[in-house]
């Protein structure tokens, strides 16, 4: 295997390039349209966690039995059981998004979650409709569980076909931009309204506002994705698959996909239990484990992660622009081996007041960043064409449901069982120490083309 770099660049604001660009003799570029269209919906992806994660206590009161604590992990455990029907979501868009094309599959995605995610906000209450309101809800978010299936591989996909080789980690990063754009648009509004309206209303009605905001975000997200060209990767495959007098694309069966390509998919796997177990414990769980384990006001507890994201944000297209000079793994190593030293100083530091929680957070959401600027560029990476929106819709999404998305009840769990507060610190510690294995065996792809029915980086 050898490292196959492409020399060429291009200026992300010249225009769509034309038919002999898409074919590869001179680089494309993107339009910034094309990241819009591709963040959007990864953002209201995000905006539903958001809301869902930072209304965790008022949700827990309004739709399920039994006191504070059973409530809560009655709620994490509705937040898990939508992870673990994404696996189910992949593989039914993946061939779908590498047979029909990105943009057909990216605009059903963000309609069918942003549509469920709207009708949490109308479920009726526990006290009115009793285990109809959480038998509901699960349906809902198993919804929004197999839409989002495939959401992030297809929308990393998009971004990732439509970038220069020579710039994809900073375009790729602002799909993580958008991702914690959406989980902090969620956390403001619900923090927000909590503010405004104050906790009796919000028990009553208030926490259902921030869900009927979804239907707007998923319609202007629809639109611009329909209204798309596809990226110039696979219309190359298109015009191939015309030149042999194929209707469309031919997606690889799925059992010959695990096969021909169970490297790729074993690590990407690995990495993704790194990437998600710390981004599940972070931002998902954190405002939980702040004000029942450590004791934080419960407005608190939900500003400093969010302050933490804000910081996170800007820094993100740096990160994703320094990928673009030193390569995607070694921004991993930095992530990886910092988060494994700092996990246990930083959870300890967190147990000394609002200032450590604050600061411990802060740190480590920055030495996160390096990995969730560069995911976008890195995992698309290691497929070919015809296989990859498939192969990153099902690695990705079968990791995140094991691993990451069960992050948080599992955390809490051990901790109601232990009595120890650092749970969640040497979680994260295990899911570093999985990726940096799997990235032993990755190939760089910096600058790598992505054209092609081989594995960019490497000859075949």
């Amino acid at each position: 295997m050898r490292y196959v770099p492409s020399w060429t660049s291009v200026s992300a604001a010249e225009s769509v390039p034309d038919e002999t660009a898409s074919r590869g003799d001179q680089p494309h570029s993107l339009p910034r349209v094309a990241i819009a269209a591709a963040a959007l919906g990864n953002a209201t992806e995000w905006f539903d966690y958001g809301i869902y994660a930072y209304g965790l206590a008022y949700i827990s009161a309004a739709l399920f039995p039994g006191n504070t604590a059973s409530a809560t992990l009655f709620a994490l455990g509705t937040f898990a059981i939508s992870f673990l029907i994404r696996p189910l979501g992949g593989l039914f868009w993946g061939p779908l998004g590498d047979r029909l094309g990105r943009k057909r599959v990216l605009a059903l995605t963000v309609l069918t979650m942003s549509g469920a995610t709207l009708l949490v906000g109308l479920l009726p209450t526990y006290a009115s409709a009793g285990w109809l309101a959480p038998a509901a809800l699960i349906v809902l978010r198993m919804i929004q569980g197999f839409s989002t299936g495939g959401e992030y591989g297809g929308a990393a996909t998009f971004i990732a076909e439509y970038a220069p080789d020579s710039r994809r980690g900073l375009c790729g990063s602002f799909l993580e931009f958008a991702t914690l754009a959406g989980f902090s648009l969620g956390a403001l509004l619900m923090l927000g309204f909590a503010l405004l309206l104050g906790d009796s209303a919000m028990h009553a009605w208030g926490w259902r506002l921030p869900f009927l905001v979804a239907a707007p975000l998923g319609l202007i997200g629809c639109y611009l994705r329909s209204r798309l060209e596809e990226t110039p990767v696979f219309r190359e495959l298109e015009e191939e698959a015309h030149r042999r007098e194929q209707a469309a694309p031919t997606a690889l069966p799925i059992g010959q996909l695990l096969v021909r390509y169970a490297r790729p998919l074993v690590l990407l796997g690995g990495l993704v239990v790194a990437l998600n177990v710390v981004n599940y414990v972070l931002l998902a769980y954190m405002p939980t484990y702040m004000h029942k384990e450590l004791g934080v006001s419960e407005n608190m507890s939900l500003l400093i992660p969010l302050i933490g994201m804000l910081a996170m944000m800007v820094l993100l297209p740096f990160a994703g622009w320094l990928s673009d000079r030193i390569g995607r793994k070694a921004m991993w190593w930095i992530s990886l081996v910092g988060l494994f030293v700092a996990a246990v100083p930083m959870f300890t530091l967190m147990t000394h007041g609002v200032l450590g929680a604050f600061v411990g957070f802060a740190v480590l959401g920055l030495l996160y960043v390096p990995q969730l600027a560069t995911i976008s560029a890195m995992f698309p990476a290691m497929f070919p064409t015809h296989v990859r929106y498939a192969g990153m819709a099902i690695a990705y999404n079968v990791s995140t449901s094991l691993f990451g998305g069960t992050a948080p009840i599992v955390n809490d769990w051990l901790i109601g069982k232990t009595g120890n507060t650092m749970i969640p610190a040497y979680y994260m510690m295990a899911a570093c120490a999985v990726g940096l294995v799997a990235l032993f065996a990755v190939i760089e792809t910096r600058g790598c083309s992505l054209r092609g029915e081989t594995v960019p980086g490497q000859l075949s």
